[in-house]
This record gives structure tokens, C-alpha cells and sequence, in this order.
């Protein structure tokens, strides 16, 4: 499978090559109308817990830190992920974040895990799901 996972601004403007438009924030972005952001799917639990967001600050320098601790909180969002991921075989997927920062932000981390679970084989890492999306990876559950 070779899904499309572009990530975007919610300020910039949506376009029909975004195809399913996942908000993977917690918190709905201030000064966005929801009817003005064509969002297709809020997917709240895939964003970082409230206590790493407040950690990371969007701080260029504690990125690396924050890409680890938040692949480990995406072990425990599997559901989510399954959900994403089901979105991913309609066609292109951009997934939708309010940061400033277009290059260390959660939507980065989350393309990165959704496009090693669509890998085929999945991935070794020590976040991966494979057993749990066995129609993504070729695993059979019989």
C-alpha cells in the first residue's frame, strides 16, 4: 500500500489533494472555525499527553527527547492509530496540526510511525504495532 501522508498548518488553507484531513492536536486550534478547517476526523487520542507538550515547548533543542517520548505514548494509542490508518486506504491523508514550528511538532513523529506501519514488514522499532494492524503489514491472525 503507498498512502500519501502529508502534514499541514490548519491555517493553510485545506485543498482536494489533501484528501481524509485528520486535527491530531488535543486541543481545538484558537482562532479556527471548525467549519472553515474541513477537518474529516479529530483524532485527539494520538496527540502527546499535556504533560510532554508543557515539557517540549516546541523546543528545538529538546526534539530528539520529544520524538522518543511521544512514539512511546503512541504504543498506548493503538485504536487511534488502527483509525488513521483505515482512513489512509481511501486515498491521501494529511494530517492537521495548529504548531508554528512545521518541522518539530507531533505531526512529524506521527507521519513517521503511520508511514513505518504501512512499510511492508512494519517496522522493529520498539513502537510497533504490526500484530495489531495485521491487514496493513500482511499478518494473518487465523
Amino acid at each position: 500500500m503507498t498512502t500519501e501522508i502529508r502534514i499541514k498548518r490548519v491555517h493553510d488553507p485545506a485543498e482536494p489533494e489533501d484528501g481524509t484531513r485528520v486535527l491530531v492536536d488535543r486541543v481545538w486550534p484558537r482562532g479556527v472555525r471548525k467549519a472553515d478547517a474541513a477537518i474529516d476526523l479529530w483524532e485527539k487520542e494520538v496527540a502527546p499527553s499535556t504533560e510532554l507538550r508543557k515539557w517540549f515547548g516546541h523546543d528545538p533543542e529538546r526534539w530528539q527527547g520529544f520524538r522518543e517520548r511521544y512514539r512511546a505514548e503512541l504504543a498506548d494509542a493503538a485504536a487511534a492509530l488502527h483509525r488513521i490508518l483505515d482512513r489512509a486506504g481511501d486515498g491521501p491523508l494529511t494530517l492537521v496540526f495548529a504548531a508554528r514550528d512545521r518541522e518539530h511538532n507531533n505531526a512529524v513523529v506521527l507521519r513517521e510511525v503511520l508511514r513505518e506501519r504501512l512499510a511492508p514488514g512494519g517496522s522493529a522499532s520498539p513502537t510497533c504495532y504490526a500484530s495489531e494492524f495485521p491487514e496493513y503489514n500482511g499478518l494473518d491472525r487465523s
